[in-house]
């Protein structure tokens, strides 16, 4: 039997898991799912060669599950090309989870984020609460992917929060809130009690502050900023003294979509999220199929390339590395995970973090 293998697969930047835990659960009622369907597919087609690659667009892609792959793989791709360098702190950060949820390696841009928060400090003690945005995501994107290392620079980003006196904005306080969070959760109990002290109270703050901006009817700020603070609220270990009514707020967001608020794919963006049950949180659990990790693998090793065929089952590998599958000799493409063939397509296979996949050269 004629065989040849490649070892492809302990490169996973995306695992699989659960959502993050909410504290305050509400979900669309199954009979509006067609409505929020509706705007999903009306900001994934937004997505095409000559608009702006908008990194919110696709993480709220990978977060709900896209239903357009071309659109999903061209704002993947054009996010991967663009320059860092043209990039403010904010935009960075959120390349860097869109990238992430896509099941990319943002490495370089993880690099450079790093070095403009080591040095970023507010404008003044009394900055505009807005200035606070960009830096906030920043330090959401570095905690998930290296918290350790961000330790330092979040512990100086709670302690400028804390002695800020500015008015309060409540898209950069649920940010702030969704960032450190993250930290939060990943300092061990025990191991960092001090630092947790911190965060927590730098979160009581700003959360009972977001508790002050919810309206009657839910709204939380305004329409447009609820996206947010829902997903805030919605994770926070940290909750405010006045309760939340989660289905309160999401009975009028809907109310709202039905009655053509959430046009704009940014807007939609925002909101997609908390209206699937995910957080920005959520964006290293995404999980992606084979094919997209032999993307990944074929974008680090510039010597491995790889080619589909479509087929009635969706994609298949037809060739790497220029050997091709043959009919006539019977020969084809055989993945493997360990010594077990995979049960499913490229295209369906979820892989584990730390897995090995073969693919071998064989013949039927």
């Amino acid at each position: 039997m004629a065989w040849f293998a490649f070892y492809l697969l302990s490169l996973l930047w995306a695992t699989a898991g659960t959502s993050t835990q909410t504290r305050s659960s509400c979900s669309v009622p199954s009979a509006q799912q067609p409505l929020v369907d509706g705007i999903q597919v009306l900001m994934e087609n937004s997505v095409t060669a000559s608009s702006y690659p908008n990194p919110s667009i696709l993480i709220a892609m990978n977060l709900a599950g896209a239903y357009n792959v071309e659109a999903q793989e061209l704002l993947t791709h054009k996010l991967t090309a663009s320059d860092a360098a043209d990039l403010t702190i904010g935009q960075l950060a959120l390349t860097i989870m869109a990238l992430t949820s896509s099941c990319q390696d943002p490495e370089n841009e993880v690099s450079s984020l790093q070095s403009q928060m080591e040095n970023w400090a507010p404008s003044s003690s009394n900055a505009e609460a807005t200035a606070f945005y960009g830096p906030s995501l920043a330090i959401l994107a570095l905690c998930q992917k290296n918290p350790e290392a961000t330790l330092t620079t979040a512990v100086r980003f709670a302690k400028t929060l804390l002695a800020n006196s500015s008015p309060f904005n409540v898209d950069t306080g649920a940010v702030a809130t969704l960032a450190l969070t993250c930290m939060y959760n990943k300092i061990s109990v025990g191991s960092g009690e001090s630092y947790r002290a911190l965060f927590g109270q730098v979160l009581k703050d700003i959360v009972e502050n977001i508790s002050t901006r919810i309206k009657d009817n839910g709204i939380i700020g305004d329409i447009y900023s609820t996206g947010l603070a829902m997903q805030a609220l919605s994770v926070t270990p940290e909750q405010p003294d006045k309760e939340w009514d989660c289905q309160k707020t999401m009975d009028t967001i809907l109310y709202e979509t039905e009655q053509g608020k959430f046009k704009n794919p940014m807007s939609i963006a925002q909101i997609l999220p908390s209206l699937k049950g995910k957080t920005y949180l959520d964006v290293p659990q995404v999980t992606c199929s084979t094919v997209v990790v032999l993307e990944e693998a074929e974008r680090k090793n510039p010597t491995f390339k790889f080619e589909t065929t479509m087929t009635s089952w969706g994609p298949v590998v037809s060739s790497i590395n220029s050997i091709a599958e043959n009919v006539n000799h019977k020969t084809y493409w055989e993945f493997l995970s360990g010594k077990t063939p995979l049960n499913e397509g490229v295209a369906d296979y979820i892989p584990f973090d730390h897995e090995h996949i073969t693919a071998n050269f064989t013949q039927y």
